[in-house]
């Protein structure tokens, strides 16, 4: 038995007008939680991330937290780069479903995953 499961993706070549549409990116956290049976506790929480002059050359950041964790993303729209995260105490999260849904949804050539067993030794009971 294990807490939860949370898998990041990392999207390349993505389309930059998509990724630079803060509307678009907003639009995904109800759509994602509707696909995975996943429940907002607020409203999706979007803003516009300026070019730090470092490596990251702006884009949006957002969030949404969940009954059942958290969904995030970060877009990179002028290096056509997403980097996604979900995280939720379900466990047989459905990953070839969040894979296709940010694939068609930012156009992404080339995706990244990984998954991660969260909580491995979560206790069964109540300790007080």
């Amino acid at each position: 038995m294990h807490f939860g499961e949370h898998i990041t993706i990392d999207g390349y070549g993505g389309d930059p007008e998509l990724l630079d549409n803060g509307e678009l990116v907003k639009s995904c956290f109800p759509e994602l939680c509707t696909l995975l049976g996943m429940h907002p506790l607020i409203e999706p929480q979007v803003i516009s991330a300026p070019d730090n002059q470092i490596k990251d050359p702006g884009g949006w950041s957002c969030f949404v937290i969940i009954a059942e964790s958290h969904i995030a993303m970060h877009t990179f729209p002028k290096r056509g780069f997403i980097s996604a995260d979900v995280y939720t105490c379900q466990n047989g999260l459905e990953t070839e479903k969040i894979k296709q849904y940010f694939i068609e949804k930012f156009k992404l050539q080339e995706i990244e995953t990984n998954l991660v067993m969260r909580g491995t030794k979560y206790p069964e009971h109540n300790i007080i």
